[in-house]
């Protein structure tokens, strides 16, 4: 019989992240004279990866940011966030205890996010919870990041999951439009970082606290099959 899997997001789904986020963003803009972003604007800059989110900082300020500045910036981004990774963020309310949940029934948990992988399990190991998952797939472990399939689908397998099975736990488009490429329902947390209410999305359920997460799972799952 294959497990059932529960794939989820890491940043804004699991882990509240916006704080260690937005704050080694806000050196960078710093260090090149830019305006800093106040952490209510943090929901229109993350979620597509770091390269991105610094376009996005550098946009707020009116301007463009591409080619090797913007690889010199990465990079001095990934030296900050690196050595800052853990300061603030922590798991949202109920994590522990829902994740507690789903592995006593037989599920088994993996991550899929568009953070590199090195940095996602620095994150969960500094927060002690690489222990709970069966994978952790980054946005440069596979050829494609969210929302493309691939990365789903490879945390999955090497679950040792079936996606027939599996169901998708996020909190943006990227991750439903990932679960719908996937053919997997999703549910969405609306306390994420989305610059569009996961409402207007279409998951299949969405939830405002991990309390709720055991029953739209359940609602949504298909049996696993042997």
């Amino acid at each position: 019989m294959s497990r059932p899997v529960l794939v989820f997001d890491l940043d804004g789904t699991l882990v509240d992240t916006a704080p260690d986020l937005l704050n080694s963003l806000n050196v960078i803009l710093q260090e090149e004279g830019l305006p800093t972003i106040p952490l209510e604007g943090v929901n229109r800059l993350v979620g597509q990866g770091a390269r991105v989110m610094l376009q996005k900082g550098f946009k707020e300020a009116g301007q463009t940011l591409e080619g090797e500045h913007l690889e010199k910036l990465f990079a001095r981004y990934l030296e900050h966030y690196s050595a800052n990774i853990a300061v603030e963020s922590r798991p949202f309310p109920g994590v522990e205890t829902a994740l507690d949940r789903f592995a006593d029934a037989g599920w088994t948990l993996a991550v899929c996010t568009n953070k590199l992988e090195g940095l996602a399990r620095d994150l969960l190991g500094q927060l002690d919870m690489t222990r709970r998952f069966a994978s952790i797939v980054g946005g440069d472990t596979f050829e494609k990041p969210k929302p493309d399939a691939m990365p789903i689908l490879g945390a999955i397998e090497r679950s040792g999951g079936v996606a027939s099975a599996s169901v998708m736990v996020g909190d943006s488009i990227t991750d439903i439009n990932a679960a719908r490429a996937a053919a997997i329902p999703v549910v969405a947390v609306d306390f994420g970082y989305t610059p569009v209410p996961v409402t207007e999305l279409g998951p299949d359920r969405v939830i405002s606290h991990f309390d709720a997460l055991w029953q739209a799972v359940e609602e949504i799952a298909k049996p696993a099959t042997a």
